[in-house]
Order: structure tokens, then sequence, then C-alpha cells
């Protein structure tokens, strides 16, 4: 009986596309957009800039990229993979 009931909910279940790649694919979007954030503030992207000496652009955009990291590692990367 237990097994019948199993194999209902699994087979009911909804399909969830995401996992490593779906994680990986949301990283990337995170870093093109830090990208056009440090080119807009005037900085290059993986640099070393000292964080007493940041402009307050700078440092919206490495808030702004640590904010959309951490939602890609909630989302896509915890979500089961079919």
């Amino acid at each position: 009986m237990r097994f019948s009931t199993l194999a209902i909910a699994l087979a009911s279940a909804a399909s969830v596309s995401a996992g490593p790649i779906a994680y990986g694919l949301c990283q990337t979007g995170c870093n093109v957009v830090a990208v056009a954030c440090y080119g807009a503030a005037g900085a290059t992207f993986g640099t070393v800039v000292a964080a007493a000496a940041a402009p307050a652009a700078i440092l919206a955009c490495n808030s702004a990229l640590g904010t959309c990291s951490a939602m890609c590692a909630s989302v896509a990367l915890l979500a089961p993979t079919p």
C-alpha cells in the first residue's frame, strides 16, 4: 500500500528544470550585470580596489552582485534537478 501511494505522489509531482546548470547561468547573468555596473561607474570589474577608497557606485555594484548571487544560490542551486 505504501509503495503505490509513493508512486502516485511521485508521478503527480511537477518536474523542475533547475540545478547546477541553471545556477551557472544565473551567476553568469549576475556577473554580466556587475560588469556593466562597474563600467557605468568608470571602473573595471575584477580589478583590486581598496575598500576604503572605493567610490559609492562600486560599493553599490558589489552589493547588487552579492544580492543577485545569493538569489541564484537560493533558487537555482537548491532546486531539485529532474
